[in-house]
């Protein structure tokens, strides 16, 4: 089965992301034949910058995708919602790839399950 998770939010401020990705994280935790794709779009572009810092007891998006990647997850960025924010410089968690539109319909379309968040 292939499910795709579809994230819009930045990675704080809301807990969106950090649902989403704790959800990704469950189904790879207790399904390993499950593909989970992760597609960040909008300002969830923002998740994938590498580095980030956050206060103790708080989450870290970062290390919640790179376990995710660790476990195998496909995990993409929308190139031009990175470039209208300024990300393409910077420098991107390590597995992450920059993608487009195109392959995120592909992904629907390929996908047994979409959620968006």
């Amino acid at each position: 089965m292939k499910i795709l998770i579809i994230i819009n939010d930045a990675p704080y401020g809301t807990e969106k992301a950090f649902n989403a990705l704790r959800i990704a994280n469950q189904l790879n935790k207790e399904n390993p034949d499950v593909e989970v794709r992760i597609f960040l779009i909008a300002d969830a572009a923002n998740c994938a910058i590498a580095g980030q810092t956050t206060p103790n007891g708080y989450y870290n998006i970062e290390r919640m995708l790179k376990l995710l990647l660790n476990k195998g997850a496909k995990v993409k960025i929308c190139g031009s919602c990175a470039e209208a924010r300024g990300l393409i410089n910077l420098s991107l968690i390590e597995g992450a790839e920059i993608s487009n539109l195109a392959e995120l319909t592909n992904w629907v379309l390929d996908s047994d399950k979409v959620l968006t968040f």
